[in-house]
């Protein structure tokens, strides 16, 4: 490093020249005139001008700080423009000169009140430089406006702005626009600075604080102003929400919000309570000291020496090192370890600027104030402000920063605490339920607060908070987590509320909230990876751990049936199908960041299991997270205590889980909470649980140590589950292991040669990028040539000259095989070994070759060979195909590619009808006959069995008690074959509809087909002329013939009644049953042949809607003598009517499920 001498210390920080000009602008501002008040230069308006120009070039565009530090110096701030603003603020609004040069003041005061902020990329020599001396300035600048007694500085600020905030939104120009937001900014400043940590003040701290600022702010009207501005956001205000939002970050936060409204009695009486307690805590301290202090012989000196095991020699001094554990407390409190610091961006002043995790206390008289604002603020700006606030943030305008989201969450949550506090003080302060005011509350739902408890705000949130855990923005996590954690305590109250409406719509939230596993889950993670982001966050992290755990299971006993939504990512789950199915993945090129990005995702929902839920907090991370917090106990309240008792006793006792705690380093805290030194005050009131457990818990810890004393070796170790299961069960857990299956076997679609075949499989492998596989196959059959054909040739050789060889050439001979030997194929790599298992592209190829697959399809180390069969010629025409088609792919016709030409034959299969053996419980349909009667014939694959024959064969079992033999078996089922291969004729179907493709053509047939057509047509049309004349008209001089047809009629169907079976019933014979279902089945025949004809003639003509109902339809006798009694019953019930007056009848139709049936199918 280089010396720095004397001279380069006394040297001006700031430029000469610089300083210069900015002295003579601020000498030429004005100054103190005879009469002791300010007095303005000529030109005083352009001097504040040319100072701002200044300000903007030097420090805004060369980033030197000079000007600021010159105007500090020169004392700018307090000697000028306060003075400028006291003389002119009376008449600001009256006189436009006085309001130019106090919006000129505004613009200097800006940004030399703006906070003094390191950026570690772009900081330069003289930010390190001016920076103390700055914030020190900026200190004073705070406290002479707010102490500043001539006039009030704040107000006159906001006077230069009000003619601006009178003017409509539409008619208010950019010029109106910028001196609104620098009056807003300019109080935003004011509350924003902070007395720094790191530089030291010579002023009073009490001068600059919190109290102060609310105080004159109170004074001034401040409130009133930002009251009016956030109530009419969205109206006659658009971009100043977010100056809003940062001056109700900076007043409010690190205020203790129940404090705030808790009754001065109240409060004086919590004061005191922790006054007591910090004294209690003060003499617990020093009696654990007393019980190891040292003897009266303190005076003289004492030293100690431990000889360790490697003949080490450690020495402690002190009296209080007599005791064993003392004198070990003391050792370890002795050694020094040196950690290595990292070496990263110093953290720059805004983090530390922005906590929100450090307590603010205030005066009466500011909780006071403060207390009346945030009432009046909750009663008629807070809904309209973060409605427009979340909107923003939605939408990522331009005036939303990173900072803004943190705050607004943060905001979020005080507000949200503050209204609970509110609502149980005011019950408190009603100590007569029946009093207005009572009443008052309980009417009041929390509608002032409903923007914040809306399904938009709590997607947001989580979009948040996920967004800042994947980005490790702790910061930003910090404030979502306090604001989850307060939606969920404020939905709790309005559960108990005695409103029917609260209580209905905080069962909806939570149901919403509970809804997605994907926020279960991420409070699981939250909590799992704490690590070192300070304490603020650690309370946060556990506080939402504990009340969303605690009122996930209220909600979930209240609510048995509780379903959750499950997101599991698409290409997951195609993974698993492929790799279970034996298909090669072929989505590996695809980067980890496009499939995050733009990976499906599939949803389902399942039933809540909250004893697998709670299960996810057991983890080791977990217990490191409390365990961690509870090292803070000596600051941590009685609700903090309490909160970590109560996951530590659900993870040891309630979950049965306590191996997780049988540690070391958590053996011994437990043991100094309750033993000391330095432990738990004993009159604490959450002592005494405490107690109760550790000393339970050692109990148990004993209790397994003595059942599994490996237990010992354990506690030096954090667990991990194969650990866990083996420390609970004695045994190493055995994982299941999956036999992998083979993939889908395929085949080329028939019609195609051999060289055809292969040329299709090559071109699939080709189209895959597959070519290596294809190289190291030729060189196998290449290899494979080489073998074979010195095979042939040894057994050519052998075969010509026998006569010649010799004995033991002849015994050779003997001894040879038949056939060729296989060949062995070895893949070079484990890639093709795994891929002669799953890749059934490469599979089929081979097995085209005529490679065969040795071993059960599921064995993924069968061994593959080359068959016996196969001669030197035949693999080496592979080789030449295989050549072929690689660098010369075949060409399809329709733009159809080699993978259209492939098919699995798994799926042909069960598409093939199965053989069915004829007996009586068959279904009379030979599945094998050889004669395709079309692919939607009546035992195609779109066919359905009816289930009537199904109730004919259990009745007639019923009815039947004898067994036939099977002679008869098989007569009967043959006469049932040939009557549904009879009825299956007279069906439509492919048997008799053809594609004329597939036809050849022929012009004569074609001729003679339309005649036909023509003849029909014109038959049909004729028939539907006649039938439009005659309709379906019958006089009722006819009635004598319908009765005697009725009566027939009912002779006959009284001839075969339908029994049913009974225990007297003796039933009919076999026979008669079968010549009755012979006779119906017939019938239904040619009646459906009927039908058909009749079809096919309507068909061909177009008949209008209207002569719908004057279609002929042929039904059964039965239906028709039916019909025609009912018409005799109609025309005699009127006497007066004539014989020969005609009556009209509707054919009556038998209707199922829309469509028109036969009598015989009922």
């Amino acid at each position: 490093m280089a010396q720095t001498t004397l001279d380069e210390w006394a040297k001006d920080p700031v430029d000469p020249e610089i300083r210069a000009h900015v002295y003579s602008l601020i000498s030429a501002l004005g100054g103190i005139g005879d009469d002791g008040t300010y007095a303005f230069g000529d030109d005083a308006l352009l001097c504040l001008k040319d100072l701002r120009k200044w300000l903007k070039f030097a420090d805004g565009q060369l980033n030197r700080r000079d000007v600021a530090r010159c105007m500090a110096e020169a004392n700018l701030v307090k000697g000028d423009l306060l003075e400028i603003l006291a003389k002119i603020s009376e008449r600001i609004v009256q006189d436009k000169l006085k309001h130019k040069i106090a919006v000129a003041c505004l613009e200097l005061l800006v940004p030399l009140t703006w906070p003094f902020e390191i950026d570690p990329v772009e900081a330069t020599v003289n930010h390190h430089r001016h920076g103390p001396y700055i914030q020190l300035a900026q200190i004073g600048y705070k406290r002479s406006i707010l102490q500043f007694d001539r006039a009030r500085i704040l107000e006159a600020a906001i006077r230069t702005a009000l003619p601006s905030m009178a003017i409509p939104l539409r008619e208010r120009s950019p010029r109106d626009d910028g001196i609104i937001r620098i009056a807003l900014y300019f109080i935003r400043n004011i509350v924003m600075i902070s007395s720094p940590r790191s530089v030291p003040m010579d002023i009073d701290e009490a001068e600059i604080s919190r109290s102060t600022t609310i105080d004159t702010f109170q004074e001034q009207d401040i409130y009133q102003v930002i009251l009016s501005v956030a109530s009419s956001i969205g109206e006659d205000f658009i971009t100043q929400d977010v100056i809003i939002l940062e001056i109700l970050f900076y007043l409010l936060k690190g205020i203790d919000a129940e404090k705030l409204f808790m009754q001065d009695k109240k409060l004086s009486t919590k004061n005191t309570q922790e006054l007591k307690n910090l004294i209690q805590k003060e003499k617990a301290m020093l009696a654990s000291y007393a019980r190891h202090a040292p003897s009266r012989h303190n005076r003289f000196g004492t030293m100690i020496w431990v000889k360790r095991d490697d003949d080490k020699v450690s020495t402690i001094s002190g009296q209080d090192v007599f005791g064993e554990a003392q004198s070990m407390q003391k050792m370890d409190n002795s050694k020094k370890w040196n950690k290595p610091r990292r070496t990263g961006r110093q953290k720059d002043d805004n983090k530390d600027r922005e906590e929100f995790d450090l307590p603010v206390s205030l005066t009466s008289s500011a909780r006071k104030h403060l207390r009346a604002f945030v009432e009046e603020f909750l009663d008629s700006s807070f809904n309209p402000l973060f409605q427009h606030l979340r909107k923003a943030i939605e939408r990522e305008t331009d005036r939303i920063e990173v900072r803004h989201s943190r705050q607004f969450f943060y905001l979020v949550s005080w507000f949200l605490r503050a209204e609970c506090a509110r609502r149980r003080t005011i019950k408190e302060k009603t100590a007569n339920p029946t009093s207005v005011e009572a009443l008052i509350t309980e009417d009041e739902s929390y509608g002032l607060v409903a923007e914040v408890l809306n399904q938009e705000t709590f997607i947001l949130l989580n979009r948040f908070m996920q967004k800042s855990q994947d980005e490790k923005a702790w910061h930003d996590l910090n404030a979502g987590m306090k604001c989850f954690t307060q939606i969920l305590l404020t939905v709790q109250e309005m559960s108990d509320s005695s409103l029917e409406d609260d209580q209905e719509i905080a069962e909806n939230i939570q149901n919403r909230i509970f809804y997605e596993e994907s926020t279960q889950d991420r409070v699981v993670m939250i909590l799992r990876s704490f690590k070192d982001q300070g304490f603020g966050y650690l309370d946060a992290c556990t506080e939402l751990s504990h009340v969303f755990l605690r009122m996930l299971e209220r909600y979930s006993k209240q609510n048995v049936d509780m379903q959750v939504r499950s997101r599991r990512r698409a290409r997951k789950i195609r993974k698993k199908q492929a790799e279970a199915q034996g298909v090669e993945n072929n989505e590996g090129h695809i980067s980890e960041t496009e499939d995050i990005t733009a990976a499906q995702r599939t949803v389902s929902e399942r039933k809540f299991d909250f004893a697998r839920f709670s299960a996810k907090f057991v983890n080791q991370n977990s217990v490191n997270t409390f365990v961690s917090f509870l090292r803070f106990y000596q600051e941590l309240d009685s609700e903090q205590l309490k909160r970590v008792h109560r996951f530590l006793h659900r993870v040891a006792f309630k979950l049965e889980m306590g191996v997780l705690l049988y540690r070391v380093d958590i053996i011994a805290l437990f043991n100094k909470l309750v033993k000391g030194p330095e432990g738990l005050d004993p009159e604490l009131p959450s002592f005494k649980e405490w107690d109760e457990f550790i000393r339970h818990f050692f109990r148990v810890v004993v209790k397994r140590v003595q059942e599994r004393p490996e237990l010992i070796v354990e506690m030096l170790f954090s667990k991990i589950p194969a650990t866990i299961f083996y420390l609970e069960h004695g045994y190493d857990r055995e994982f299941p292991t999956r036999i992998p299956r083979a993939p889908a076997e395929l085949e080329v679609k028939p019609g195609m040669e051999k060289p055809e075949q292969i040329g299709v499989a090559v071109g699939v492998l080709v189209n895959q990028q597959k070519s290596d596989d294809l190289r190291w196959l030729r060189d196998v059959l290449a290899a494979a040539v080489e073998e074979r054909r010195s095979w042939e040739d040894l057994e050519a050789a052998l075969k010509e000259g026998p006569e010649h060889a010799s004995s033991e050439a002849r015994s050779t001979i003997d001894a040879a095989p038949e056939s060729a030997p296989s060949i062995l194929v070895k893949p070079d790599n484990e890639e093709r070994r795994v891929a002669l298992f799953k890749d059934n592209k490469l599979r089929l190829l081979m097995s085209l070759i005529g490679f065969t697959r040795l071993g059960i399809d599921n064995d993924p180390d069968a061994t593959w060979v080359v068959s016996s069969s196969l001669t030197s010629a035949e693999l080496q025409e592979a080789i030449d195909l295989i050549r072929k088609f690689e660098f010369d792919p075949p060409v399809y016709d329709d733009g159809k590619t080699a993978e259209d030409f492939i098919r699995s034959k798994a799926a042909i299969t069960r598409r093939s009808t199965h053989k069915v053996d004829f007996d009586d419980e068959s279904d009379s349909i030979d599945h094998d006959s050889e004669d395709d009667r079309g692919e939607y014939a009546i035992d195609g694959p779109t066919s359905r069995k009816s289930d009537t024959r199904k109730m004919l064969r259990r009745r007639r079992r019923e009815r039947t008690p004898l067994e036939l033999d099977d002679e008869e078996r098989d007569r009967r089922a043959n006469v049932r074959r040939q009557k549904e291969l009879e009825k299956q004729r007279k069906v439509k179907s492919t048997m008799f509809v053809h594609d004329s493709d597939d036809e050849d053509w022929d012009e004569e047939r074609d001729k003679a087909f339309f005649e036909n057509e023509e003849a029909i047509r014109e038959s049909a049309i004729l028939q539907y002329k006649e039938s439009l004349a005659l309709g379906s008209m019958e006089f009722a001089s006819n009635k004598r013939k319908a009765e005697e047809s009725e009566m027939r009629n009912n002779k006959k169907r009284k001839s075969s009644p339908r029994h049913k079976a009974g225990p007297f019933y003796t039933g009919e014979s076999e026979g008669e049953e079968e010549d009755t279902l012979q006779v119906s089945s017939q019938a239904s025949s040619e009646e459906a042949g009927d039908v058909l004809g009749g079809e096919s003639g309507a068909e061909a003509t177009d008949t209008p809607l209207s002569s719908q109902h004057a279609d002929v339809v042929q039904t059964s006798d039965d239906e028709a003598a039916s019909n025609k009694k009912h018409d005799v019953i109609m025309a005699d019930a009127d006497d007066n009517e004539d014989d020969a007056t005609p009556v009209v009848r509707r054919a009556a139709t038998k209707m199922r499920a829309g469509f028109i049936i036969d009598s015989d199918s009922e």
